[in-house]
């Protein structure tokens, strides 16, 4: 009998239990419903007038006009977009509070000793908004017309050529370090503080190369101050048709691209994070919103949160991959 009682009060305990599980469950689902209620904060890591607020002041307007509720860009700047993360990382998760990342987001975990956030456990990838293909530049002086001549000449001079790049575990940085691993030559590293001084040096002659955006890079092209010989996406950029790629120049494969997406913080409703992805998707469907992508360099995407979350975790192993074999030092 004793026994028998016993089995019933576990019984109880079990099914109070899942009752509770179904309650908590259906308030998750109408509060997601219900959303938004209220503005949305979109936090953005770099400081105003960069690439990343850029973006983030194309889409917002469009972004609330789809989702009913003012969306409020709030720049917390600093350590690399490191700060922003962090804040989002540990932000209710309501929906209410939303990064616009970069592709340093998949950098950060191999590159820092103790990075200050898991780039997947910590997150609900949301979508990769838009993609932004990386130009090879050289200055004039380079005696070098495309990537085979530019090949040639480097390993006909091994360490006596130069590339700047914004420091260690940029992308800029390390789109040139996948292409000295994927062509054996042998260039050496400038670090400048910023996107701004290296062109700078390139155009002075101070320096030889660099991967460089394409929207800041395609005034110099056009007006001849610097010479581009390929671009890094796996096909051609619709802002330079002309440009071939580095795959098409005997590298395939080779892939260096800066992107930029949504991120919840965990435990986000789902239903939160497809009605995020669905709204970019019209956003970016916007021609105004298309052309403004194109005119930069960029592309949108609109991928799904299991496709951005995939791209996340490739991203992610294929750095720490890069730093491990460029044997780049981690940071503090």
């Amino acid at each position: 009998m004793a026994e028998l009682t016993f089995s019933r009060r576990k019984l109880l305990r079990i099914l109070i239990a899942g009752a509770a599980v179904t309650i908590a469950s259906a308030a998750t689902l109408v509060e997601a419903q219900g959303f938004p209620a209220k503005p949305i904060k979109l936090v953005v890591g770099y400081p105003p007038g960069g690439a990343v607020d850029g973006n983030a002041r194309i889409i917002a307007p469009k972004l609330a006009e789809v989702l009913g509720q003012p969306v409020v860009i709030e720049n917390r700047a600093g350590a690399s977009g490191n700060i922003a993360t962090e804040f989002v990382a540990h932000a209710p998760p309501d929906g209410y509070t939303i990064l616009l990342t970069t592709i340093g987001h998949t950098i950060t975990p191999s590159l820092m000793r103790k990075p200050p956030f898991d780039p997947i456990g910590d997150f609900v990838p949301v979508t990769q908004v838009s993609g932004t293909s990386m130009v090879l530049l050289v200055n004039p002086k380079v005696p070098a017309n495309n990537l085979a001549e530019f090949v040639a000449l480097a390993k006909s001079k091994p360490g006596k050529l130069n590339y700047g790049s914004p420091g260690a575990g940029d992308p800029l940085g390390l789109s040139m370090e996948v292409l000295k691993l994927t062509t054996g030559i042998d260039v050496v590293e400038v670090p400048y503080k910023g996107v701004g001084p290296i062109f700078t040096a390139l155009i002075a002659g101070e320096i030889d190369a660099a991967f460089m955006p394409p929207s800041a890079s395609i005034p110099y092209m056009k007006a001849g101050t610097l010479r581009a010989l390929a671009i890094g996406s796996a096909r051609r950029s619709p802002a330079l048709p002309d440009l071939p790629t580095v795959a098409e120049s005997g590298y395939p494969g080779f892939d260096a691209v800066n992107w930029q997406g949504l991120l919840l913080p965990a435990k986000t409703p789902m239903d939160i994070a497809y009605q995020y992805q669905r709204a970019i998707v019209k956003v970016l469907a916007t021609p105004d919103i298309k052309d403004r992508l194109i005119a930069g360099g960029q592309e949108g995407v609109g991928s799904t949160p299991e496709e951005f979350t995939a791209k996340i975790r490739a991203d992610t192993a294929k750095f720490e991959r890069i730093i491990r074999e460029a044997r780049i030092p981690q940071q503090d």
